[in-house]
């Protein structure tokens, strides 16, 4: 019963910090621009605003329309809640495999982009298309990150992972940094941040993800949104998870343990979040024809990754 508690608290802790971490970056970025911005909690008051309001929808939209966003959200959900956040060897930690997380994010990326073409929008038709653009060479340029680590740990359970890389057998591993810079790439893309795409944005020949929900509203939208906060914690947590892993309690780690690796996660996020802000307030967001170069570097740094640990396995 108390491993049920503790996998159901982890679950719970993703869902409160989602909205927590996008309201963290937005008023990091705002201070780096000399700007007050919104306050911290902003994105909960925007999802009970959107929860309180009635879904408006086109009378071309299919059952799909409807149900996308159920399934994206619980997508979303379950491969955030997989990823270890303050501890490991939790009761579904055998099912925290990364080939299953790239597997649901893979399945909430297809259910957004037939919702985005579902109505028969053009806009929902250009940011389905680019979103499938991004996808054909993210999912690839993950999968190489995701050999290169297993390569390193000898498997891809998240939980194996941390525990091996929080060895001190590990070292400093040229392939490693690699798969990080590959990864760190492969994130930027996913979350639809900049220079890929401007979350902020709403014009209509640069959007990316907000093109695909632009005939959303009330509730559909806030799952959405709260599945697009989810999502940028997720990649959060499995950068902190697979290489910088330290804090996280154990097993049969008792209550201590676990205030410990709460708080060594809780600053994991906060340093990402000001990482994040700091780069998207120094770089612009680059054209639609040039993401392609930018994710066939992350593609060829996880190859170059996979390649040297074939090469030597001390590389």
């Amino acid at each position: 019963m108390l491993d049920l508690l503790v996998q159901g608290a982890q679950m719970a802790l993703v869902l409160l910090l989602a909205p927590l971490l996008t309201g963290t970056v937005r008023t990091a970025k705002a201070r780096l621009l000399r700007r007050r911005g919104p306050s911290v909690i902003q994105p909960y008051r925007d999802l009970l605003r959107l929860l309180r309001k009635e879904a408006v929808i086109a009378e071309t939209a299919s059952w799909l329309f409807r149900v996308a966003p159920y399934l994206i959200f619980a997508a979303t959900w379950v491969a955030a809640a997989l990823v270890p956040t303050f501890a490991t060897g939790l009761t579904f930690s055998w099912t925290a495999d990364l080939i299953a997380i790239i597997a649901l994010l893979g399945s909430a990326r297809f259910f957004l982009a037939l919702a985005g073409m579902d109505v028969g929008t053009s806009f929902g038709g250009i940011g389905s298309s680019r979103e499938m653009l991004i996808a054909s060479l993210a999912e690839p340029a993950m999968l190489l990150v995701v050999f290169t680590v297993a390569l390193v740990a000898g498997s891809t359970q998240l939980s194996t992972v941390a525990a091996f890389m929080a060895s001190p057998e590990v070292g400093l591993r040229v392939s490693l940094g690699l798969a990080l810079i590959g990864l760190v790439i492969v994130a930027i893309a996913e979350n639809a941040r900049i220079p890929v795409d401007n979350p902020a944005t709403h014009l209509e020949l640069t959007m990316v993800h907000e093109a695909m929900v632009l005939e959303y509203s009330g509730r559909h939208l806030a799952m959405i949104e709260f599945a697009t906060s989810l999502k940028l914690l997720l990649y959060l947590s499995l950068i902190a998870c697979l290489f910088a892993p330290w804090g996280l309690a154990g097993p049969d780690a008792g209550l201590a343990s676990a205030a410990v690796g709460l708080g060594a996660y809780l600053g994991k996020l906060l340093v990402g979040a000001c990482a994040l802000a700091l780069f998207e307030t120094s770089i612009a967001k680059m054209r639609v024809f040039r993401v392609p170069d930018f994710l066939g570097a992350a593609l060829m740094l996880g190859l170059l990754g996979t390649l040297l640990l074939f090469v030597s396995r001390s590389l």
